[in-house]
């Protein structure tokens, strides 16, 4: 479904993506992890169109990319979840405005029938459609973001952070959402988070990112073991170890 080969980014004379090659099943969930500035957004900007200048091979689907250009077919097939839900919904517009854009956008009848069914499908009450985000909790406003992003019925969603800003306990409602969504629609998601929990509950597989390049491509069994292997994975793994108990 994702097909990635040498693709690089510069942002003027910092070169940010270097030659990052990955092919992603359909249907598979993978994710790309590493500190902050190692590229992980980035890769996901490129291929949500949301950077115009970079260079490599990029296949979506049956769709090939081109620097600069976003086909209009792969804004169904291709949509994103971001990383604050407080900031990615507009503060003056209702739930049922958000869900309604794109369906209006695209031309999409039973506007209706299918907001509500989206509603019905991200666990959230009915009751919420004409409120405003401030009306709403962090998990409320983040189910509202993963609606709008399924309202198009794609096939890939990039999710860049999705739980990161959001209590413990709200962040596991969310993954166990991501999780049924995927396995109900046969999604296929490419995540970026710096969460390594999160990638042994949600993913098949993981990259990890360092400066701009690719260190390992593993499955997430390698993870939970404790097996990456490269030495940045597993400084990696032994941070992540080092927060979870000083948390404890």
């Amino acid at each position: 479904m994702i097909r990635i080969d040498k693709l690089n980014v510069h942002y003027g004379s910092a070169h940010v993506v270097r030659d990052v090659s990955l092919d992603i099943a359909t249907g598979e969930s993978f994710a790309l992890v590493g500190e902050s500035g190692s590229g992980k957004s980035t890769v996901l900007k490129a291929l949500a169109g949301q950077i115009r200048d970079w260079s490599g091979t990029v296949d979506l689907g049956d769709v090939r990319l081109s620097p600069g250009k976003h086909p209009r077919e792969l804004i169904r097939r291709v949509q994103m979840v971001f990383q604050d839900p407080y900031g990615s919904l507009h503060p003056r517009r209702t739930v049922d405005d958000h869900l309604d854009e794109p369906l209006q956008i695209h031309g999409l009848g039973d506007r209706d029938q299918r907001i509500l069914s989206m509603l019905d499908a991200v666990g959230l009450a009915r009751k919420f459609r004409f409120r405003l985000p401030h009306q709403l909790s962090g998990g409320q406003r983040q189910r509202v973001a993963i609606a709008r992003a399924l309202m198009l019925e794609p096939d890939i969603l990039l999710l860049d952070e999705p739980t990161s800003a959001l209590d413990v306990s709200v962040q596991a409602e969310i993954l166990n959402l991501l999780k049924g969504l995927r396995a109900e629609r046969g999604l296929t998601f490419l995540l970026v988070t710096h969460d390594l929990p999160v990638v042994s509950f949600l993913c098949d597989r993981l990259a990890v990112l360092k400066a701009g390049q690719i260190q390992e491509i593993a499955g997430v069994e390698q993870l939970r073991h404790r097996n990456l292997g490269s030495a940045y994975g597993r400084e990696l793994v032994a941070a992540a170890e080092g927060v979870a108990a000083e948390q404890a």
